[in-house]
């Protein structure tokens, strides 16, 4: 077995966060992708279109944090 490393982030936290605050960007923000997150910041989350096609890219498993590392189940 290999060991876990501590940074990586877990896929329930992105799930949180992205349905209750991805329209903010939190989600983004969580992974490590600020430029991306300050972003879907200002257009409210692409007027809700890019919040809904991020939750669809993370409840599919493509979702990756800012070093391209898969999400922690």
């Amino acid at each position: 077995m290999y060991p876990i490393p501590h940074d990586l982030k877990s896929f329930w936290i992105v799930l949180l966060l992205s349905l209750f605050f991805g329209i903010f960007g939190a989600d983004r923000f969580y992974l490590g992708k600020y430029g991306t997150g300050i972003l879907k910041l200002i257009t409210i989350g692409g007027c809700g279109i890019w919040w809904v096609i991020d939750l669809i890219i993370l409840l599919c498993g493509g979702q990756r944090d800012a070093r391209g590392n898969r999400l922690l189940i």
